[in-house]
């Protein structure tokens, strides 16, 4: 697949071909769905707790006497059915985490490129660089190359004066190309790849020795 490549300005300097083993793959939309279902999971921290009739702090009196006030039966005011008692079933800590085979987990983020590829949400830059930070200059570029689609800007080094431009847009995600995930994928509309970003990506997803 052919791309125009631009600059900052949003002029055409030169084409590129895509990868076809990471931007014409096969689309799989299960794999995808598994591939971020596993990502949110891995981000909960499953430190939810709730207190057992057990663990709550009351009195152990017996709250009225068995017989004669007309009224149920009852022994104890940490019982589930009583405010301020405990919870019965309640949410106990535990681990969410899910694992992925690799290959699939890669599969994955090739399925989520070529679904931007196919519908044109790439855009590729020749480069990025800020002489200083400056968030306007930010909102001018990505209003220039994807206008009021949100986007997400894969860089290939650390660069401070670009992601601190960034920073305070809310449209607009700065990422290493190497921590590409399925959730910022399918979270911004439009891709901004640099050149030297463009080249990690292609290590790093490119074909796999069987």
């Amino acid at each position: 697949m052919e791309v125009p490549i631009h600059n900052t300005a949003g002029e055409q300097v030169g084409e590129i071909e895509l990868p076809a083993f990471i931007f014409e793959a096969n689309i799989n939309r299960g794999l995808m769905h598994q591939a971020l279902v596993r990502q949110l999971a891995n981000a909960r921290q499953g430190t939810h707790k709730a207190k057992s009739r057990g663990e709550v702090n009351y009195s152990t009196a017996k709250i009225y006497r068995q017989k004669g006030t007309g009224n149920a039966r009852h022994g104890s005011r940490r019982a589930p059915i009583f405010v301020g008692g405990g919870v019965a079933h309640g949410p106990k800590p535990r681990d969410y985490s899910k694992r992925m085979p690799r290959k699939m987990h890669r599969a994955a983020l090739r399925s989520a490129l070529s679904a931007k590829a196919q519908n044109a949400d790439i855009v590729v830059l020749d480069q990025i660089e800020l002489d200083a930070p400056k968030t306007k200059t930010m909102a001018a570029i990505q209003s220039t190359l994807v206008g009021n689609d949100s986007a997400l800007l894969l860089l290939a080094n650390h660069n401070q004066n670009v992601e601190l431009s960034a920073r305070n847009l809310t449209s607009v995600k700065t990422l290493g190309a190497t921590y590409l995930n399925i959730r910022d994928l399918l979270g911004y509309r439009k891709l901004i790849v640099p050149m030297d970003a463009l080249e990690l990506l292609s290590d790093y997803l490119g074909e796999e020795k069987a």
